[in-house]
């Protein structure tokens, strides 16, 4: 779809001393609500899944919660001055459904909405494009009772939470993402429990991947009509899958594990599809008796960008008698219908989360939702890596996660060299925060936050990312 506020579309870049990007590319910075708000009782906020979860004795690290997090809702006006100081040209953030919606339904709560009114407020003032996320996995506590995602009317919920949304801040707000990462609030969510809301049951993650999805759709109709000038686009976290081999049996790991990690989102939402090897694969695990008639054209009502989460690779093969265990995100109850199918690790270098650094997999993911499923505009909504930083001499030297960005930003380069129209790059994540089930132990932030006092410290890879958008591009190797 022809649209005005794209950048215009670019052919291959210049390719002298520098890598340059082209003009008006949108460099951010990306967070979450539950991630970095805290304040999680004040101005009428109730509790999220992740609050529960958080808060049941040994789902979280060292009984880490985000009751006060990076205390965001209280030093966002600072925040925002640091987004200035690196020179952003936009922020991804999300909010909180619980603070602009206590029980889901209902009318908003106008302090949760008047606190969203000032960040974008001051993110304008400071030249700075929100780009809103309406669903970063902090499900009203009251929702999930009543089913959560797994049931459907949880959908209908979102769409009326995402109306309350746009008729507040539509008007200031020009880029809408429904959902950050489906899978993750799915299989992560329903079928390992390792994370909010902590349950283990394969047929409720495909329900609820598809309610999600279907929430989305309706999400999206209903912003089309109020708010026709919304950019409208979902955020899904993606990865290429290779097999570990040639071996028949490998191949059809890899072809299982691409179908839930991949097309089990993008065929629905740009095909108005489920693949039919996904579903052959998942015929024990739920009939599809929850996929209604017309669910499917809601789910890929049309958009206007695609939003693409990139952190690493999959490389899978057929199990092997003896196989060690693996771990939680990688464990059968996260990929129902692949119960038999082992995650192979290749020895190369990895982030402190244990994810394989493989910046050329970033090229691969691009090109193929580009060639294989649209031509919308393209934004990588989320790349990053988590590092053991320290502070020495009030510094933060991080030369592990900016190594990490140069070759994540050249990857990027390379894609869009190739005819991906690839638009924005944001950087997970603006600061350290609460990462989820990992409590406070893992670090991503190109800003080091001291938990005790809440200072905040630009690392190096912060004044890094700040040179790379002022030249708009990267130095010759």
């Amino acid at each position: 779809m022809s649209n005005p506020h794209h950048p215009p579309a670019v052919g291959v870049l210049d390719q002298g001393p520098e890598l340059t990007f082209p003009p008006g590319f949108l460099w951010g910075a990306a967070t979450a609500a539950y991630q970095i708000e805290g304040a999680a009782t004040e101005g009428g906020r109730t509790p999220s899944i992740w609050d529960t979860f958080s808060h049941t004795e040994g789902r979280v690290v060292a009984g880490h919660t985000g009751d006060v997090a990076c205390d965001h809702y209280h030093r966002m006006p600072d925040d925002v001055r640091l987004m200035a100081e690196m020179g952003l040209k936009s922020y991804r953030f999300s909010v909180a459904w619980p603070r602009v919606q206590p029980n889901g339904s209902g009318p908003a709560n106008q302090q949760g909405l008047d606190f969203y009114g000032r960040l974008v407020d001051e993110l304008l003032g400071h030249g700075i494009e929100p780009w809103l996320t309406l669903y970063h996995w902090d499900l009203p506590q009251p929702l999930e009772d009543a089913g959560g995602w797994p049931a459907r009317d949880t959908a209908a919920r979102f769409a009326d939470y995402a109306q309350l949304v746009a008729d507040a801040l539509g008007d200031r707000v020009k880029y809408w993402t429904t959902l950050n990462e489906p899978w993750c609030s799915a299989f992560l969510g329903y079928g390992s429990g390792a994370h909010a809301p902590g349950r283990s049951d394969g047929a409720d993650a495909v329900r609820a991947g598809h309610h999600l999805m279907l929430g989305h759709g309706l999400a999206v109709q209903a912003l089309r009509a109020s708010r026709p000038q919304a950019q409208l686009g979902i955020t899904v976290n993606l990865y290429p899958v290779t097999p570990a081999t040639d071996a028949p049996a490998d191949v059809d790991a890899a072809r299982r594990i691409d179908g839930l990690a991949n097309r089990f989102f993008l065929d629905p939402v740009l095909r108005g599809s489920y693949p039919a090897d996904l579903t052959a694969d998942l015929r024990e695990v739920t009939d599809f008796g929850h996929v209604h008639d017309g669910d499917l054209a809601v789910i890929s009502s049309p958009l206007d960008l695609v939003g693409i989460n990139y952190y690493s690779r999959h490389v899978v093969a057929a199990p092997v008698e003896g196989a060690e265990p693996e771990p939680y995100w990688r464990a059968p109850s996260c990929w129902p219908g692949s119960e038999d199918v082992r995650f192979v690790t290749r020895g190369v270098p990895v982030t402190d989360m244990d994810w394989e650094i493989d910046a050329p997999g970033l090229v691969e993911t691009l090109r193929r939702v580009h060639e294989e499923y649209t031509d919308l505009p393209l934004y990588v909504t989320e790349n990053g890596s988590a590092f053991v930083d320290a502070v020495v001499d009030g510094r933060v030297d991080d030369v592990d996660r900016l190594a990490y960005f140069d070759a994540h930003l050249r990857a990027a380069h390379e894609a869009i060299s190739a005819g991906v129209p690839l638009r924005g790059y944001f950087a997970w994540s603006l600061m350290d925060n609460f990462e989820w089930a990992w409590g406070y132990t893992k670090r991503f932030g190109m800003i080091w936050i001291d938990y005790d006092t809440q200072a905040r410290i630009p690392k190096s890879s912060a004044r890094w990312y700040a040179e790379v958008i002022r030249r708009n591009g990267l130095a010759a190797q």
